[in-house]
């Protein structure tokens, strides 16, 4: 399985650059490489797109080491630093919730938005707020 990540006018070696920077160890047990794709559907469809492949499917790929919701957060946070300006978050209704960006409903919280948002935020503190979460989903999977 391979998926990508990317808009029109984005910098996907800028953008590698800074996630490995940023947290090498969130992007391990996978391979990333830039490339170059037209969507068929939503935003950019049939705009000619360059981003970040992210493949799963070789010898790169390690179950417990690969994160995806990590990789998703680092490269919306770096792309954030990269161009603080970018218009990352949808600003209309999204799953009948009329008061919430799309984002903070797909999350079940603002707090991926406001930690990507918050210029002096850190790799360590989405760690530190998903740390809770985390530990729930592992003792609740448990038996």
């Amino acid at each position: 399985m391979t998926k990508a990540l990317g808009a029109p006018d984005i910098d996907p070696q800028a953008l590698l650059k800074l996630m490995h920077e940023l947290a090498p160890d969130w992007l391990q047990g996978c391979r990333l490489r830039e490339c170059w794709f037209e969507p068929t559907f939503h935003k950019h469809v049939g705009k000619l797109c360059v981003g970040v492949q992210i493949h799963v499917e070789d010898t790169s790929y390690q179950h417990r080491q690969f994160k995806p919701w990590c990789l998703q957060a680092l490269a919306f946070k770096a792309l954030r630093l990269l161009k603080a300006d970018y218009p990352l978050w949808r600003d209309f209704p999204y799953e009948y919730e009329l008061d919430k960006l799309a984002i903070d409903v797909i999350n079940g919280s603002p707090l991926l938005r406001e930690w990507v948002d918050d210029p002096m935020a850190v790799v360590a503190d989405l760690d530190d707020l998903a740390r809770v979460d985390e530990r729930t989903w592992l003792e609740q999977r448990q038996p």
